[in-house]
């Protein structure tokens, strides 16, 4: 266990023999473009381009461009957000202890980086510490590792001598040096990164409402052209031959109309365009998003876990004093070593500053496990050996009443404690280390103090305005747990975890209270598994291997920067400078990114229902379609594309209501008919009265201003950027109608007559329609304001 030398590593390194891997914490370059340019919607409109550009007239294939525009928005934005996201991931890297030796045979245990480890090196474990590389255990004191990220078992094993250690798996508790038997693409990890690097993907309600609404579009696109082309051909008597001379062409346009005209095609786009710039302006306030779907799920949390130590307070840990109760003249070196451990976590580490390192030889160490809540050493000093236990008091004092009373007066009055006691006789092995079957003396009661950050309590006011539950669960004493909670304004009241024995009895403890203390890793993991099945979307926040498992099974991991490796490998967001005060900008992103988008998508979802009813009436009427598609590309631009992009980048705090694709539904289906009604009624009237042309451009004004007024009551309650947004609109509609190059462009023939104002009138009633859809709706729940 001597280490590798520098000249064995150098050798390593020229060999290959390196943990370097190109996992990046964001998807790759290639896929980020596959996934916006190959989709099976652009495959479509490709096809629908190539036969407007053989066959037909180049200005039809105009919706082609909004394609490639989308695509290269898409790409350009989901990029901005990796590299963001990948210069932050650099930060929250985890490290690793590695043992190296000197040229003049000194050892010397050294921070490294996971990639800067080879092939033999002795990596010590430690109590927090994730696998970077397989190995072998070579010295090991009580050494736990939970494996669920790689094999799903949620209880941690015990790792003896001889034992294997794979790669990915988190130090639950205890110490180890392990010599490195694979690294690179040869260890587990690397040879399973999916499943590593996430257990399961972020639930996106977006996402999953707009795929299911994708499928059934894609499955009734195919019978639908059908349809169209069928219709055409019996308008020829039936006749296949007469159709391919005379009317295939006009066909051709009217199946191209169709298609364009049912897919919503920006709605995927805007997803992940709002995703991608929320995950940019968080990346900006040092808050790292690993998975971009995260963001959504934040805005539907309504329970936010919080560990105390190191979330609502600093983490910085003062030894303050220490209520001697028996001298020992053993106990500052006891205390010097406690500090100096391997496994010492902050608290005891604080000791360092006022116990310097000691004099005496530590034989022996337990370092702190939950269960036994204390952590031991056996020590030899003048040639006398004692052992020490340093931990909980209520376990070390269980024997000594008055003591345990004294310790919880402190504990009341905010600070933590640690009792310190001596063992009268041999340290026990670590299996069997279990203080109360110790005959044990008290020696002290070591008081610390922490700093509550100063934003905690406004943001906990905040979350409670936005109606989200904070429970505070922390392993600490409940007495100090609750004068801690009741200094931020939650409450007074704290309950004990260890007389919670189940999860029927933590579920009626969390009904009616919000604070909890001596709460285990295992109890953690219940009272996020309860909430869920409770219905409840859970967020947990945490920095120490104990949150760790409990951050990975909650609906929304947080960790913060300075945590633990084990609990930023598993978090789905990444505190990186240690700000519980951002957690309310990160809730307020979230929010704006699903109302928004809800709000947007009835646009988009509105147009494909009056598609799919156009294609249908039209084709079994046998009349011609009623636009070109370079028409329905003016309307859909100027009342969908343009106005989404900015609509969905709008300020907003609507608080989230489950129920998006049936709100959706619900919605769009009757704004779509109310469009569609009113084009085929002023169709219906023009139809034989005027030529086709004006037939065609007229229907166009009376569908768009049905289709204005849908963004209209959308866009509500108005404000100024909203007013111009929408003049802007109205603006640019009347330049493609008047400025002659753009009225030919998009065969715009209309003149100041009867038919045009039938249009208007037509339009003007379908509007009235969509007022009277869109009061109903807000009554009925289906449309919320922005708040």
């Amino acid at each position: 266990m001597r280490g590798l030398t520098q000249t064995e590593v150098a050798e390593r390194v020229a060999r290959g023999e390196t943990n370097a891997t190109k996992r990046t914490t964001s998807r790759p370059l290639s896929h980020i473009i596959r996934d916006n340019v190959f989709t099976l919607f652009n495959a479509i409109l490709t096809a629908c381009f190539i036969a407007i550009l053989v066959l037909g007239d180049l200005r039809d294939g105009l919706f082609y461009g909004i394609v490639v525009i989308n695509s290269a928005i898409g790409i350009v934005q989901e990029l901005r957000a990796k590299l963001a996201l990948d210069r932050l991931a650099l930060l929250a890297a985890p490290v690793v202890a590695v043992r190296r030796m000197h040229e003049d045979g000194t050892v010397e245990t050294v921070i490294l980086s996971p990639s800067q480890v080879v092939l033999g090196d002795i990596v010590v474990l430690r109590s927090g510490d994730q696998v970077v590389a397989d190995g072998t255990v070579l010295d090991a004191v009580d050494l736990t590792v939970n494996e669920s990220l790689l094999t799903g078992e949620s209880e941690p094993v015990a790792k003896t001598v001889g034992d294997f250690v794979l790669s990915g798996a988190l130090v639950a508790g205890g110490t180890a040096q392990v010599e490195v038997t694979a690294v690179g693409a040869a260890s587990y990890a690397n040879r399973l990164t999916a499943q590593i690097r996430r257990h399961s993907l972020a639930h996106s309600e977006l996402r999953a409402a707009t795929n299911r609404i994708l499928v059934f579009i894609s499955w009734i696109l195919g019978p639908i052209v059908l349809v169209v082309v069928g219709s055409r051909i019996v308008s020829y008597g039936g006749d296949p031959a007469a159709f391919v001379a005379g009317g295939w062409r006009s066909a051709l346009l009217d199946v191209v109309a169709s298609i364009v005209s049912m897919i919503p095609e920006g709605l995927v786009l805007l997803i992940s365009l709002a995703f991608g710039v929320a995950a940019i302006r968080l990346a900006q306030q040092r808050v790292l998003i690993q998975e971009l779907a995260a963001v959504e799920t934040l805005a539907r949390v309504d329970v936010l876990c919080l560990d105390k130590t190191g979330t609502l307070t600093s983490g910085e840990v003062s030894f303050l004093s220490a209520d001697v109760l028996s001298a020992d003249p053993a106990m500052a070196a006891a205390l010097g070593h406690f500090a100096r451990d391997d496994a010492a976590n902050a608290t005891a580490q604080s000791l360092a500053t006022s116990f310097p390192a000691a004099a005496g030889e530590v034989l022996s160490r337990v370092p702190f496990a939950s269960s036994r809540a204390c952590s031991a050493l056996e020590l030899e000093l003048d040639g006398s050996s004692s052992s020490w236990l340093l931990g909980a008091p209520e376990r070390l004092f269980a024997s000594h009443p008055e003591v345990a009373g004294m310790a919880a007066a402190y504990a009341a009055e905010g600070h933590r404690t640690l009792a310190l006691t001596r063992v009268s006789g041999a340290l026990p092995a670590a299996a069997d280390l279990q203080p109360e079957s110790l005959d044990l003396a008290p020696v002290a009661i070591l008081l610390f103090g922490e700093t509550i950050r100063p934003d905690a309590a406004a943001t906990l006011a905040y979350f409670a305005e936005q109606g989200v539950r904070c429970v505070i669960i922390s392993g600490d004493n409940p007495a100090t747990v609750a004068a801690l909670a009741a200094g931020l304004g939650v409450g007074t009241t704290s309950v004990d975890a260890r007389e919670l024995p189940d999860d029927a009895a933590l579920r009626a403890a969390l009904t009616e209270h919000s604070i909890f203390g001596r709460v285990t890793p295992d109890q953690k993991r219940a009272i996020v598994r309860v909430l869920q099945e409770d219905g409840r979307i859970v967020g947990m926040t945490g920095d120490g291997v104990n949150d760790a498992m409990a951050i990975k099974d909650a609906d929304l991991g947080i960790a913060m920067g300075s945590g633990t490796s084990a609990t930023r490998a598993v978090a789905r967001l990444v505190l990186l400078d240690n700000e519980f005060g951002r957690l309310p900008d990160v809730l307020a992103y979230g929010r704006r990114v699903i109302a928004n988008v809800e709000r947007v998508a009835n646009l988009f979802l509105a147009k494909t229902v009056y598609g799919i009813i156009f294609a249908i009436v039209f084709a079994l009427l046998l009349w011609q379609f009623p636009f070109l598609p370079r028409q329905l590309t003016l309307v859909s631009t100027l009342t969908i594309g343009i106005p989404a992009f900015f609509l969905a980048l709008a300020p907003n705090k609507r608080i989230y209501h489950p129920g998006i694709l049936g709100r959706l539904l619900r919605y769009a289906a009757p704004t779509g008919i109310i469009a569609a009604a009113t084009t085929f009624t002023a169709n219906a009237i023009l139809r034989g009265i005027v030529p086709l042309d004006e037939a065609r451009s007229v229907t166009t004004v009376a569908l768009w201003i049905v289709a204005f007024w849908i963004l209209c009551v959308l866009a509500r309650p108005l404000d100024r950027w909203r007013a111009l947004l929408l003049v802007s609109m109205i603006t640019l509609f009347l330049i493609a109608n008047t400025l002659p190059f753009a009225r030919d462009f998009f065969a715009m023939h209309l003149v100041l007559d009867l038919p045009l104002l039938i249009g208007i009138a037509a339009g003007c009633v379908g509007a009235l329609g969509i007022e009277a859809v869109y009061r109903v709706a807000r009554k009925r729940g289906l449309i919320y304001d922005r708040e």
